[in-house]
């Protein structure tokens, strides 16, 4: 009977991500996956995955140093993973806006930015600088419920600007109207000396 070889036992290691650290987001956990791959070494990088909220580091019983070293690198990046700046895709998951609202808050100064952050495409020279947030602030956001206020003053708003853009339009057609009837009544008014053979019946005398 040959002889088969003994299956290579592997070395598996866990880690929760809790709700603290997520926000209660998928994306925001799927953000924490790739910082920790991002620090990881180039050998390692796919041997750490993310399923229902839990992190999971497998390698081969020989790699006993590698997974030693990766161990302590996805320990350090998750003790300080409630401090990572959240960034753009993750807030609006977290908030459930959209990247119009995002925009609009961020200019007018109601989503505080924590700074920027530029990073290069994947497989591309271009980068791009975007702006991430303080996630103790985006919480606090979550916990206040404030989009809701800020989309109602949103709401208000653009209703008063549009009752503002009637009113400022009905003005203009009553300005036109009463132009108009000011031109129409001027020329039916023409002084008598405009009038057609006024000279020839003036130089009768019959007005003297």
């Amino acid at each position: 009977m040959p002889k088969h070889d003994k299956p290579e036992i592997e070395l598996i290691r866990t880690w929760s991500l809790p709700a603290s650290v997520t926000l209660g987001s998928s994306v925001r956990a799927k953000g924490i996956l790739l910082e920790i791959r991002a620090r990881l070494p180039a050998t390692s990088k796919k041997s750490i995955e993310l399923d229902a909220g839990e992190l999971t580091l497998a390698m081969s019983a020989s790699a006993r140093s590698e997974f030693k070293a990766a161990s302590e690198i996805v320990t350090r990046t998750l003790a300080d993973a409630e401090t990572l700046p959240v960034i753009p895709r993750e807030i609006q998951d977290i908030l459930t806006i959209k990247t119009s609202e995002r925009h609009r808050w961020l200019a007018d100064g109601r989503l505080p930015s924590a700074g920027t952050r530029t990073v290069r495409l994947n497989g591309r020279a271009r980068r791009i600088t975007f702006h991430v947030f303080d996630p103790k602030v985006v919480e606090d956001l979550l916990d206040r419920g404030l989009v809701d206020e800020w989309r109602e003053e949103d709401a208000e708003a653009k209703a008063e600007k549009r009752r503002q853009a009637a009113y400022k339009a009905k003005l203009t057609r009553t300005l036109k109207k009463t132009k108009a009837t000011k031109a129409t009544r001027s020329s039916s008014d023409e002084p008598l000396s405009t009038l057609e053979g006024w000279d020839d019946f003036e130089g009768s005398g019959l007005l003297k």
